[in-house]
């Protein structure tokens, strides 16, 4: 499994490709082995995400989980703060759909 990832261009948060666009819940990410590179440079070129690039990724409990850890750090937020992490659809930062 590859996920698409990036970041806003307003914002500077990280994003995951959606299939249709950006969101910042991983949640949201598909799978999207080998059309990557496509996706990336058509979604760069509309200047939606900055440097978007693939990761390796695997389901873990429903939810697709980049392999590395950086990218889980990326994905889910600080290792030493648990209550700093971005929750899915969390209700006090609004659908940051992006």
């Amino acid at each position: 499994m590859r996920l698409l990832t990036g970041n806003d261009l307003k914002t500077g948060a990280v994003t995951w490709w959606t299939g249709k666009d950006w969101s910042i819940h991983i949640e949201e990410a598909v799978d999207v082995s080998g059309n990557e590179d496509e996706i990336a440079r058509r979604e760069e070129a509309a200047r939606r995400v900055n440097v978007p690039y693939a990761v390796d990724a695997e389901m873990h409990d429903g939810s697709p989980r980049p392999s590395h850890i950086k990218e889980r750090v990326r994905a889910l937020g600080p290792t030493v703060r648990p209550d700093l992490t971005l929750k899915p659809a969390d209700p006090e930062i609004g659908n940051w759909v992006i």
